[in-house]
Parts: structure tokens; sequence; C-alpha cells
């Protein structure tokens, strides 16, 4: 340990540019653990206590050794951003593989040949890449002086963020060469993620490597965040809590993150704000990998006073001034919100850490958490194409024409399998490996009663009278919990909780926009023979439908809610109201159509007939047009149930509809009104056959778009 403190703590004060620095507790016995040990090391600490410089400082040391490159699998494009940023500041020449940079991969593989690479990021997916996975993998993992597992949380499945990808780690664990050490960070696990985490770790046992205390050695710090402000402020609406937010943004201190719980929720606010004069801009899943990288650096110089995200900005972000994180509805665990606000405070005195949580915040836990299980006779289903293929590969989109599954679901299965050992990625799709897949139904069952404990734990964050770091510290096992002495339970409400009546007028008005642009089908799905559809390439524009509009996305923050209620299973079929007819007759209003429609149509609807009937004669009536009923289904109407892929969504409607005896005006445009559009298929398909009976053009109209 004298031995390499020396030079260890020359490459730390280097890495954060300060003559002064020191090891934090615990920092140095992991890089000796790594280094002199050649051992396996678990690091569980807050964020902000330094775990890269672990795995850089131990990178450079065992290079100096003569050890190969580091391998670290890390989760995030944004992560990695930084810490190839932190590595060169500490003389580490660090590069990356992953989607955002493929121009760079032959250099960067030449720089692995030359040996002029101490630390190669990849992402978890990567790994399973065929070509990186059976050419260049083998090779690193022959030469490898130390592998890095950051975000290790992502390996367990309980933890909060997690991912298949992450759990086949465990293979590459096990197939290291006998002395490689291995690095598992981690700011946000409980005894059970240390617990699994630990176990996939210790692949190799003290018996099998003949290596003295072989046992992984976990290096566990107290969580607590003393710069943290944290405080909860429950208002009735959704108009409140943005009311409240345009009241109050401006007091908060410096800039900060504004998480939202969807994306819509996102870029609805971002715009609100913006409009209000701040300047703010939203990140998420739709936001492309320049803006990204754009945004996190405005917001990093202080050019914005906020971002206003989901999830897609978490792990890895590194701004250690942020002065505060706010949350527009709460996540769905006291892990994942001490993830999320361990973004702020990291080099503060202070930080502002408020919640504003929502009514309908449950409702979408509810989605998110049964969204990454896998569905038994989907599972099945892949696997029994894949079997019928005797070893030829199916792509992706192959088998979305065989198997009802979206695109992404399908992709998450597909990964599950994969991890599973039943089916493997190959150039040119998936091919089934032939060994016996079974449902764990009780492993599933347990994850998911763990995650509904753990929403229940972050309602019980909510409401608590205690202290709320330390309720989110016991959540996380930290035993070193005491009261902050700081949160609004233990020094009192510090935030203002008015609402200034403009604020309040401005919120409720953008609540009430409505507007959703509908884009026309353009193409049909590849493969649709298979499915008696006879139909492939591109739509013919004179059987296209037109650009269309609905009132709202289902997950609006305005019309959204009163729209995800009409929807509800429980919700019996009823005319709309009047106020959701005005609401709809604005959208025509605004629609700016390049020809008024000559008359109303409906789509006929199976569970919505009164609401369907009453939106279509409303906006007749509004238009002073002819209203023509409802088409006419043909063998039953659709089938199967919504929700589907696009390729089993278009055989459900094909040739299901039918104009009976109505007549439609003579070259004239229609306005063509349905109640949920999902796919698009149902409006492509009945505008295909309007079209082709002689309307000059269908204006699909639509009371919501899903998603």
């Amino acid at each position: 340990m004298t031995a390499i403190r020396e030079p260890a703590l020359a490459i730390l004060r280097t890495l954060v540019d300060r003559d002064d620095a020191v090891f934090h507790d615990g920092q140095f016995e992991a890089i000796v653990t790594l280094v002199s040990g050649r051992r396996r090391a678990l690091v569980v600490q807050r964020t902000g206590w330094g775990k890269s410089a672990v795995y850089f400082v131990a990178t450079l040391l065992l290079r100096q050794r003569g050890a190969g490159p580091t391998i670290l699998v890390s989760p995030l494009l944004a992560l990695m951003r930084d810490q190839v940023a932190a590595a060169a500041r500490a003389g580490v020449r660090a590069v990356a593989i992953n989607s955002a940079n493929a121009h760079e991969w032959t250099e960067v593989l030449k720089q692995l040949a030359a040996d002029e690479v101490d630390v190669l990021l990849v992402s978890p997916e990567r790994l399973n890449n065929p070509s990186f996975r059976d050419t260049q993998l083998p090779t690193l993992i022959e030469r490898a002086g130390l592998l890095v597992v950051d975000e290790a949380h992502c390996i367990s499945d309980w933890g909060h963020d997690f991912r298949p990808d992450y759990r086949r780690l465990r293979d590459l664990i096990a197939a290291l060469p006998v002395g490689i050490p291995v690095l598992a960070t981690t700011a946000t696990a409980n005894s059970r993620v240390v617990a699994d985490v630990a176990e996939q770790l210790g692949t190799h046992a003290a018996s099998e490597t003949h290596i003295p205390d072989a046992g992984v050695v976990t290096i566990r710090g107290p969580l607590a965040r003393a710069s943290l402000r944290l405080g909860v402020l429950r208002l009735p609406t959704v108009s409140a809590r943005l009311g409240w937010l345009l009241s109050h943004l401006g007091e908060l201190p410096g800039s900060g993150i504004i998480y939202a719980l969807t994306v819509s929720g996102a870029e609805d606010t971002a715009r609100l704000l913006r409009e209000a004069g701040h300047e703010v801009h939203a990140y998420t899943g739709r936001t492309d990998t320049a803006e990204r990288e754009q945004l996190e650096q405005r917001l990093k110089d202080n050019q914005l006073k906020a971002l206003v995200a989901t999830s897609a900005l978490g792990m890895g972000f590194d701004k250690p001034d942020l002065g505060f994180v706010l949350h527009l509805g709460a996540p769905s665990s006291p892990v994942a919100y001490y993830q999320q606000v361990g973004r702020a405070g990291r080099a503060t005195e202070n930080a502002d850490v408020l919640l504003l949580p929502g009514t309908e915040d449950e409702a979408i836990w509810q989605y998110f958490a049964t969204s990454s299980m896998p569905n038994e006779q989907k599972a099945l289903a892949v696997i029994r194409e894949l079997d019928y293929e005797n070893g030829s590969a199916l792509s992706t989109a192959a088998l979305e024409a065989r198997v009802d599954l979206r695109r992404t679901p399908l992709e998450l299965l597909l990964k599950v399998l994969d991890v599973d050992g039943a089916v493997r990625r190959v150039s040119g799709g998936w091919v089934s490996t032939g060994v016996p897949w079974i449902y764990d139904g009780e492993r599933y069952a347990r994850i998911s009663a763990a995650r509904t404990a753990e929403q229940q734990s972050m309602i019980g964050y909510e409401y608590t009278t205690g202290c709320r770091m330390e309720f989110l510290q016991r959540a996380l096992d930290d035993d070193t919990a005491v009261p902050c002495g700081r949160c609004d339970n233990c020094a009192g409400v510090w935030f203002p909780s008015d609402i200034f009546p403009d604020a309040s007028a401005t919120a409720s008005s953008s609540l009430n926009r409505v507007g959703v642009p509908i884009d026309p089908r353009a193409q049909w799905p590849s493969a649709m023979d298979r499915l008696s559809v006879p139909m492939r390439g591109n739509i013919a524009p004179a059987e296209r439908a037109s650009a269309g509009r609905a009132l709202a996305r289902l997950t609006d923050l305005g019309w959204g809610g009163a729209l995800r209620e009409l929807f509800a299973p429980a919700t019996p079929d009823a005319p709309a109201s009047a106020e959701m007819i005005a609401a709809c007759v604005r959208v025509l209003a605004d629609w700016g159509w390049d020809e008024r429609p000559a008359a109303v149509i409906a789509v006929p609807s199976r569970r919505h007939p009164l609401l369907i009937e009453s939106v279509a004669r409303g906006l007749a009536m509004a238009g002073r047009l002819p209203y023509l009923g409802t088409l006419f289904t043909v063998d039953g109407g659709p089938s199967g149930e919504p929700g589907g892929n696009s390729a089993y969504r278009l055989a459900s409607v094909w040739e299901r509809f039918d104009l009976g005896e109505i007549e439609l005006p003579a070259s004239q445009p229609v306005l063509l009104v349905d109640d949920l559009v999902d796919s698009r298929w149902t409006v492509t398909v009945a505008s295909r056959m309007l079209r082709r009976a002689g309307a000059s053009a269908v204006l699909p109209f639509a009371l919501a778009v899903r998603g």
C-alpha cells in the first residue's frame, strides 16, 4: 500500500487539478484492492464521491505495470462523453465505441491494436454486436488489464434501471483470465442489489483461482448528501403544478433539471416555460444525439435555466454546481429518486430538491413496471418462429410479420431471450440456439412484487413526517442514516406554496391547447403476404390519407388526462361532453387544410360507438356539413386487440370496412373521424377505401393519439 500511495496521489491531483487533493474514505482502499490485490471490488458510494477517480487512477497504475487497457462498460452516451473528458485531464487515453460514433470505430480499433488506448468505453449493447462480440471482444478480454462496470445496479433484476444487456456481463466476467481485477460502481443500490451484484462479480471462487481472499470486496459509504435541501409540495392539479413552476422557477438557485415522467410532459412543460420567457429546453428519448450534446453543454455553461427532462438525462450527467432538481411527478421508487436528485449539489454547499407529485403518477408507474417483463406466450412464439428457420437468421422486421409485438417490446424480448441463452444475435438478425427456454414466472413475480413495494415506499416518502434524506438513505439500506436537519420536515418548509394569478391563467391556457398532427402512412410493412395482405412498398399517393389531426395525445398534460379517463377500460361508453366537442371544433378551426371537407364520416368503434357518433355529429353540425354516418364492417370488423405491431394491426383491419349505401360527394374531401389512433392502419385502410371510391382527399381526425 505504501509503495503505490504516492504515485496514486499524484495521479489523483492531476485528475482533479488540485495540489492539495487527498483520497476520500474508501477510494485508496478500492485502488489497492484492484492494483495490488488484483481482486474484484464493488463500490457503492454517493454521487460526487469520486468513483471515476478510482478506475482512472487504478488504470494508470496498472498500465505502468504493463497491464493492458481497461474495458469500461458504461450505459449512457452522456456518461461516456463526460468520462472521456475527465480521463483526458488525468492523462488517460480514453476512447469510446457506441452507436453515436460509428465513423470513428476503425480508428479506435487501430489505436487499440497499437496499444495506444488506456480505457475503452463500450455500451452494454455493443457487447452483443455480432462483429464486435465475435472478432474484437475475445482479443480485448485476453489483453484487458481491468474491467469496470459503471452504474452496476443495472446488472441486477432489482436495480431501478435494470437492462437486459447488462445481465450478459456475468458471462463476460467469467471469461476474463484469472487475476484480472474487476470493479463495479454505483451510487444507487440497496442491500438486495449489492448482494446480487456481488454474486455476479464473484464468478471465480477462491478455490477456483487459487488466490487467497479472492472474494468480492464491497466498499460502501454513507449516502447522505449534506448539500441537498429536500422538500415535497403537494398540489391538486397539473395546472397548479405548472402554475407554481411559472411563479417560482426564477427563484430557484442557479440552473437545474426539471424531471417529467413522460416525453409529452417534458415537451409541454418546456414549451410553456419557454413561452413565458425562461431559457429552458426539453431533453428526452426523442432528442437526437447532436442536440443532446449541445443542450448538456449549454446547461453546464449556465446558458440555460433548466432542462426539462425524462430519465434520459440521468446517470453520468456531471455538472458539479447544479443548483436544483425539481420533479413534476414522482419516480417509481426512492432509489430512482435518489439517483436523479444526486445530480444536484455535487460541488456546492447548497442545492434545492423539490418534488411535486401528481395524481397520475401511479398509473404511469404501472405501465413502466411491466414493460420490461417478458410475456411467456410471446416469447415462445418468437422462439418457435426462429426454430422453423433451422439456423437461418430472421431480422427483427421479419419477426414482426410473424409475432404480434411492436418493435421496441420485441427488441427487448429478444435481448432477454438472448441473455437467457435461447436465441443469439448474428449478422443478419436472430437465430434459435436450440436451448430449451422455460418461463421463470416465480422470478418475475418476485420482481413485480418488489417494484410494487418500491412504489409504496415512494408514496411513503411523499407523506413522511420524518427526515426525508434519512428516509432515502434507509430505502437504500444505509445504516448510517440520521436526520439531515435541512429538509422541510427537519427545518420547516423552505419553499413558497403560492401561485401567482397570471401564472395560473397561463398554465390553464397552455393545458387547454389542442391539436396534434397525425402523419399519414406512406409505406406498407414488409412481408405482408405472410398475413394474406397483398401489399408491399410505397402506398400509392392517390390512395393515401392526408395529414390529420387529433385533439391530444393520451400522455399530454392537458387534454391527455381527460382522454386517459375516457378510454380507461372501466369507463362506460357515453357521448362526448359539450366541452370536449368544442375543443375538437377548435382543432378543426386551426387546421389550415388546403380544401375544406365536404362531408363527415366516422370509423366504427367497438368500444365507444356513442362517443364517436357524438363527436362526428358535433363536428358536422359545427361545420354545417352533411354527416354521412359510419362505415360498415365486413366479417365482424377489425379483429384482435389494439396495441399490436404494425404488420398485425394492418392485417386485422384489411378489407374489414365497406361503404355500404353511403354515397360520397364526387371528387370532394371528406373528414374521417376516429376515436383513438395508435398504429394508424385503421385510418390508412379506411382512407384508401374512400379515395378509391372517389374522395379527392381524406382528412383523418381522432380524439386521441396514443403515446
